[in-house]
């Protein structure tokens, strides 16, 4: 049998309830994925797609519901 120990380290903030300051916490690290897109010329109901010639992901005229479906409804 194997044994597996698992540390965490936990950061704790203190505060004063009697102070009235307005207290900020941040924690570093990743923030979210990175996701490029390119909204420039989005309209209503643009649906998002890689163009692999910029590298990016866009929403514009080239895709949108109406185009995808002929007009019909998404």
């Amino acid at each position: 049998m194997s044994t597996v120990n698992i540390t965490t380290n936990k950061n704790t903030v203190t505060i004063d309830e009697d102070n009235s300051s307005v207290i900020q916490v941040a924690t570093q690290g990743p923030q979210g994925s990175s996701f490029p897109l390119s909204d420039d010329n989005k309209i209503d109901k643009s649906i998002i797609y890689y163009d692999s010639t910029a590298g990016t992901y866009k929403a514009n005229s080239t895709w949108t519901t109406s185009s995808l479906t002929n007009g019909g409804n998404f």
